[in-house]
């Protein structure tokens, strides 16, 4: 009736796992009760069962390669579109200065249109 929290949390980990965590608790304890240098500590290598604990090392470092080439295009392709949207931008604003342009033109030719017709019209006049 009376279980321990280390025997609550440990029902899905195999038994060399609990060994190892139990292992390394006791180091802990070691290194808190004994003064500093009097214990010789295994490193932790020796202590990590070697069943398939070096299996997901390769696919790991292959993923996060795989995952920093994607980040890295993926920041290209925000960066030319970035690019792109700002000569757009620059080409819009050239568009819009050449339409006022064009368009002060185009009123400045219709003034001298009606002062030619005006004219015109004052010469037919006096030819009659």
């Amino acid at each position: 009736m009376n279980r321990s929290s280390q025997d609550t949390g440990s029902r899905g980990i195999p038994e060399d796992r609990k060994l190892y965590v139990v292992d390394s608790i006791n180091d802990l304890n070691r290194l808190n009760l004994c003064p500093a240098g009097s214990q010789h500590l295994f490193p932790l290598e020796e202590k990590i069962p070697a069943v398939g604990s070096n299996s997901g090392n390769g696919s790991h470092s292959l993923f996060l390669v795989g995952l920093i080439i994607v980040l890295i295009v993926s920041l290209a392709l925000v960066s030319f579109v970035i690019f792109l949207i700002v000569q757009t931008g620059n080409k819009m604003e050239d568009v819009s200065r050449r339409l006022a342009a064009e368009a002060k033109d185009i009123d400045d030719l219709k003034k001298i249109n009606s002062i030619i017709v005006k004219r015109l019209n004052q010469l037919d006049l006096e030819q009659n």
